[in-house]
């Protein structure tokens, strides 16, 4: 079986959760690409932050909004580890992300192919290209070394 390696985007996102991992964060990291460049990285920093909001995938948002001076992130790709919890996934509709990738699937609290499934509601404006599973064991491992770490 022949192994790819992992896309630049989906390694710099594993990256970025090991910088949350070290900071004492859940391991989720997330990058924003657009025309082949990174434009922003973000990982989780709730606790840094003392705010609920700052999930990876918001400020890696915030910080391509701001660094592109729109609103409105067409054209552009969001690489993150998890599968985005309900309220990411609908900052990634308003933001009108044209694709999403993400690692590992989570049955528990993502909202993409679990739970909501955000992006299947007629309410949903806008809903990117989804792929799903790339870094999966990765990203996993990361996630579940973690946690086992503070049981």
């Amino acid at each position: 079986m022949t192994r790819w390696p992992l896309p630049a985007p989906m390694a710099a996102a594993l990256q970025q959760a090991r910088m949350a991992a070290d900071a004492g964060e859940v391991p989720i990291g997330a990058v924003i690409v657009k025309d082949g460049q990174i434009i922003a990285a973000a990982h989780n920093a709730p606790r840094a932050q003392c705010d609920p909001t700052a999930h990876a995938e918001i400020l890696a948002i915030r910080a391509a909004a701001a660094a592109l001076g729109n609103e409105r992130l067409s054209n552009c790709e969001l690489w993150v580890t998890l599968e985005p919890c309900p309220m990411c996934a609908g900052a990634i509709a308003h933001a009108r992300i044209a694709r999403l990738y993400y690692a590992a699937s989570d049955p528990k609290g993502g909202a993409v192919e679990h739970g909501a499934q955000v992006f299947d509601h007629p309410q949903c404006l806008h809903a990117p290209q989804v792929y799903a599973g790339m870094g999966e064991a990765k990203a996993a491992a990361l996630l579940r070394d973690f946690f086992q770490a503070r049981r």
